[in-house]
Parts: C-alpha cells; sequence; structure tokens
C-alpha cells in the first residue's frame, strides 16, 4: 500500500479521492490550510468508513512555500486537487491567475524534488473547451486548449487555462513529463459526503430553491465526482496514464434539461423547479448587474461535448450517466439540510 499526499482535503472532490484511497488500503495525508478544518474532514471519512488510523493532517497554503516540503516528505504519490472555485468572478479577468498557478507549481516542484511516482493533477475542461474557433454543438478533446486571451471567458477559466499549461511547461523543464496525468472534469455532481459541498452542487442548490424564475440557455459536460475520484485513483499508479490529459465527463446536459431531471425525480420540489429558459440577450444583458452570470456568457449558443473513449480505454473507468449525477447531489442536498422540500 502507498502513502499519498492529497492537497485541499477539505474540499469536495479532494474528500471523495481520500475515500476510494482510504479504502483501498492507502495512507493518506491531507494538506488543509487552517489546522481547524482537519477534524471535520477526519469525522466525514471515518463516518463513511475510512480507518481514522490511516488519516493524518498537514498545514500547508498554495500561496506560501512552508510545509509542502514535510507534506511530501514519504508519500509514493501527490493528488493535487485544491484550488480556488469562486461562484462570483473578479472583475480582473487575471486575478485568479497567481493562485491557480503559483500553487500548482509549488506543490509540483516540491513533489518532484521528493521523488514521487507520480503526480495527479485535477484541471477542468474550462482549459480545453474554451475557444472562439469553437462554435454550437462541437465535441473537444485532450489535445484542445481554451484561448486565455478571448475576452468573452471568465477569470476562472483564464486561471485554469494558464495554471496548466505552466504545469506543462514546469515538467518539460524539468524531463518529468512522464510523472505526472492531468485530470480535466467537467461540472463536478453526485453526492456530497457531508454539508460542506462543493461549488459546483450550488447548480443543483439553485434550481431546487428557485433562486431564478427561469435557467440561462448553457450546457455543462457533467462528472459523477464518484467517477471522477475513481479515475484520481486509477491515473495515479497506471502506466497507460503517464503524462496524459484525461477528460472526464458523461452526457452534457443544459439547465433546463437538469431541471426537468429533478422535477421528475422529486415531485415534491414540482411546483418549485423552473423550467423556463432565459433568451440568451437577457442573460447578456442581466450579467452586466449580475456578476454570477458572468462567468457563463461564453457559453451561450455551444453544446460542449467531450471525447473521453480513450479515458475509458485506458484506465476502465466508465462514466455513469449525467442524470444518476444529478440526482445523487439532490438527495445530498436534502439529506444534509441544505435543501428543504417545499411545506
Amino acid at each position: 500500500m502507498a502513502r499519498v499526499l492529497i492537497t485541499g482535503i477539505s474540499g469536495f472532490i479532494a474528500k471523495h479521492v481520500a475515500l476510494q484511497l482510504l479504502q483501498a488500503g492507502h495512507d493518506v495525508v491531507g494538506t488543509v490550510r487552517d489546522a481547524s478544518k482537519a477534524g471535520p474532514v477526519k469525522d466525514t471519512l471515518v463516518r463513511h468508513g475510512a480507518d481514522h488510523s490511516k488519516i493524518s493532517f498537514v498545514e500547508a497554503d498554495l500561496t506560501d512555500d512552508a510545509g509542502w516540503g514535510e507534506a511530501v516528505a514519504g508519500c509514493d504519490y501527490v493528488q493535487h486537487l485544491a484550488s480556488p472555485f469562486p461562484l462570483e468572478q473578479p472583475r480582473d479577468r487575471e486575478a485568479l491567475v497567481p493562485a491557480a498557478r503559483e500553487g500548482v507549481l509549488r506543490v509540483t516542484t516540491a513533489a518532484l524534488d521528493a521523488g514521487v511516482k507520480r503526480i495527479v493533477v485535477t484541471s477542468s475542461l474550462a482549459a480545453v473547451m474554451y475557444h472562439p474557433k469553437f462554435k454550437g454543438n462541437f465535441e473537444a478533446g485532450p489535445d484542445d486548449w481554451s484561448d486565455p486571451e478571448w475576452s468573452a471567458i471568465s477569470p476562472y477559466i483564464v486561471s485554469k487555462t494558464r495554471a496548466e499549461q505552466a504545469l506543462w511547461k514546469l515538467l518539460d523543464e524539468r524531463g518529468a513529463r512522464d510523472r505526472a496525468t492531468v485530470i480535466n472534469p467537467g461540472l463536478v455532481l453526485g453526492p456530497a459526503l457531508d454539508e460542506r459541498i462543493g461549488t459546483s452542487l450550488s447548480v443543483v442548490e439553485l434550481l431546487m430553491k428557485a433562486a431564478y424564475p427561469a435557467s440561462p440557455p448553457i450546457c455543462f459536460p457533467t462528472v459523477d465526482v464518484r467517477d471522477l475520484a475513481a479515475l484520481h485513483v486509477a491515473a495515479m499508479d497506471s502506466p497507460n496514464t503517464a503524462g496524459l490529459r484525461l477528460l472526464a465527463a458523461a452526457d452534457t446536459v443544459s439547465m433546463r434539461e437538469t431541471a426537468l431531471i429533478l422535477r421528475e425525480a422529486f415531485p415534491a420540489f414540482k411546483k418549485k423547479i423552473p423550467t423556463g429558459e432565459l433568451p440568451a440577450w437577457l442573460v447578456r444583458f442581466l450579467a452586466f448587474f449580475d456578476r454570477s452570470l458572468r462567468s457563463v456568457t461564453s457559453d451561450l449558443g455551444r453544446r460542449r461535448n467531450a471525447k473521453t473513449a480513450y479515458v475509458t480505454e485506458k484506465t476502465g473507468i466508465a462514466f455513469r450517466p449525467a442524470r444518476e449525477a444529478v440526482i445523487a447531489a439532490a438527495e445530498s442536498l436534502i439529506e444534509y439540510g441544505i435543501v428543504e422540500p417545499p411545506r
């Protein structure tokens, strides 16, 4: 069994990766920015069946060199999942780049210096699918890149693209490309393990709470967090994934399609969940006043699909349909009291 470092272990995806690693018998070291987060994370993992004796924590911040040498010491593998994903985008399109780029470079450098066998880095389809050449209904693959200079994209997309490009440049400079695997997930849904949900589950939460009278006309390639975690674990020591980008998504669903899935699966919410769709022009207009909508304007008029057959071929991981991920996400939101059934 191996010793695995997971950065940002308190995150939605990271907790699932940690749980699957622990269930497989590995020892897990999780980084937290604040030691007070360690207890709740450990409680969650143990509650879901993990062995408490195989979990340990270390304080480390992506913006600071301190602690990373200690964190990677004695580890066989690194799973780098820590990354900011704000729901509200800053005004400066480059504002998120320094933290994202320096964070991944800091962790990767420490891991390479420590001699770890493989670094698995979580990037995003945001670094793949946002280029003005992509229009309408299209499919993108692992050789495609978003254009960080495209003015239509959000600061988050800019940061994910620049951070991943910087990562591959560092790996090439160190002659270490085959010691890393990058995973690029779409919208990550599926069950939360506790009440501390990820930003991605807010998509389902907002629909179930009727935060908007209708949905913006946007679509997301979607992946279940359980499949995504399994892919992280499979990529860790597979000779088939060295030096690759692994796109992670099942089918692509629109916000309206997601709403219809929820209405059918949860009849108690039927009257509450909106099924209307806002006109694209109205979304662009509202984005001037609602900064959370600015991050989706580059999705208007596009249906993004991911090429993933090669991922299943190389890892054996098959992605369950988006419908299952949507329903599992909603069930956990209800279970943890984040969304309450209408009275």
